[in-house]
């Protein structure tokens, strides 16, 4: 069944799903649809969130997708289930399997979660851990500026730098081996934060563990894909400048960039 797969973000965080997506499932058409114009989602309130959720929902239910990932952590809190609810194919968020990875990967039960202002007061995450695991320990920390530096394409700066490991110095009192990085945008600092931990906590991008969901509904409904299609991105915002992050982070030649309004 070689209908695409739609996956929707804030920005450009959701390219860190995108890129396992093609690692692992290669020939799986994909339309991803990035809302720059109105991100960060995290300070905004839930109404909203929801609302523009639901813009890029529909514009990919018309294009015809067969399944949906919502690779942003903040509309995954609050708009999943409204999702589910309101479209037939399955959809699929990030915040679940990215629990799932690390309380595989945590050794002590002791998990620090960075995610946006929305997610962290969503508790989702906590949800999520604690519906695995009851008596795990989770350290949320808010990183709103973390999103910003993403977005602007200084997410290798020396100045990304300075601002992560401000961040995240209200951490240094807790304890815990397993640092999830709960935004889609997060991954991208992956390196400033595994320098700024000294490579001593096991970093979790639910990335890889959203790819294993989408491909285990895929083989079950039996709507793999077969022939390799290069993938469609829209943006809200500058295409000039999401092109760049494309090619930088997909490492895709020219890709295939355009914009959508809502």
């Amino acid at each position: 069944m070689n209908a695409p797969i739609g996956v929707i973000d804030s920005g450009v965080g959701g390219l860190t799903v995108v890129r396992e997506l093609r690692k692992f499932l290669p020939n799986e058409p994909i339309i991803y649809i990035g809302d720059d114009a109105r991100c960060p989602y995290g300070p905004r309130p839930s109404e909203e969130v929801l609302e523009f959720t639901m813009d890029m929902v529909k514009s990919l239910a018309d294009m015809g997708i067969k399944m949906l990932v919502i690779a942003c952590n903040t509309a995954t809190a609050i708009a999943l289930e409204e999702v589910r609810h309101q479209f037939d194919f399955p959809v699929i968020g990030v915040i679940q399997p990215g629990a799932r990875a690390a309380l595989k990967a945590s050794q002590t039960s002791e998990i620090a979660v960075l995610g946006t202002l929305g997610t962290v007061k969503s508790k989702a995450y906590d949800q999520a851990i604690h519906m695995q695991q009851p008596d795990a320990t989770v350290h949320s920390l808010a990183c709103p500026e973390f999103v910003p530096i993403v977005e602007n394409g200084e997410y290798r700066s020396p100045a990304a730098k300075v601002i992560v490991d401000q961040t995240l110095q209200p951490l240094h009192k807790e304890s815990f081996d397993t640092v999830i990085l709960g935004c889609t945008h997060y991954p991208l600092l992956q390196e400033h934060i595994e320098e700024h931990f000294q490579q001593q906590k096991r970093i979790i991008s639910s990335a890889v563990e959203t790819v294993a969901d989408v491909e285990s509904i895929l083989r079950k409904q039996q709507m793999l894909s077969v022939s390799a299609v290069e993938p469609i991105f829209y943006t809200t915002g500058l295409k000039e400048k999401f092109q760049l992050i494309v090619e930088d982070w997909l490492s895709i030649q020219k890709p295939d960039v355009r914009t959508i309004q809502f």
